[in-house]
Formats: structure tokens, C-alpha cells, sequence
């Protein structure tokens, strides 16, 4: 019967918490250097891509101009 099941370990009776909070802490790095990563290419890159593209041909005189025309600011008159 004894050559049948195996001895099982001791349990750790110091500093669980110890070990359990260092593998933690690291998964925990891990997992946000990924997310982190996945956030910068997916969304950000991407983002500041969209951007330039539209300050590429932005024209702020032009929508001045443009707003004024429909009398959306006070400090100035609508008329030319």
C-alpha cells in the first residue's frame, strides 16, 4: 500500500505571501508591457497618423473665416 501512493510535499508554512506577491508582481508586469504595446501600435500609432493627415491640408485662416460667415462668435460682426 505504501509503494502505491507517493509522499506528498510539505506544505510552505513561511513567507507564502512572499512568493505568491513576487510571481504576482511579475505576471503583473508582463501583462502590461503587452497591453502597453498593444495600446501604442493599435490606437496610438494609428492616431497620430489620422492627425497629421488632417493638419496636413488644415487650413485655420480658411475655417476662421468660415465660422465667422455663420455668426458662431461674438467678439466678431458676421459681415466682411
Amino acid at each position: 500500500m505504501s509503494e502505491v501512493t507517493g509522499k506528498l510535499p510539505k506544505p510552505q508554512m513561511r513567507s507564502l505571501l512572499h512568493s505568491q506577491i513576487k510571481r504576482n508582481l511579475f505576471w503583473c508586469g508582463i501583462s502590461v508591457l503587452i497591453a502597453g504595446s498593444y495600446m501604442r501600435f493599435v490606437f496610438g500609432d494609428g492616431r497620430k497618423r489620422v492627425y497629421a493627415e488632417f493638419y496636413k491640408n488644415y487650413d485655420a485662416e480658411k475655417e476662421f473665416h468660415r465660422i465667422r460667415k455663420k455668426g458662431l462668435f461674438d467678439s466678431c460682426s458676421a459681415e466682411d
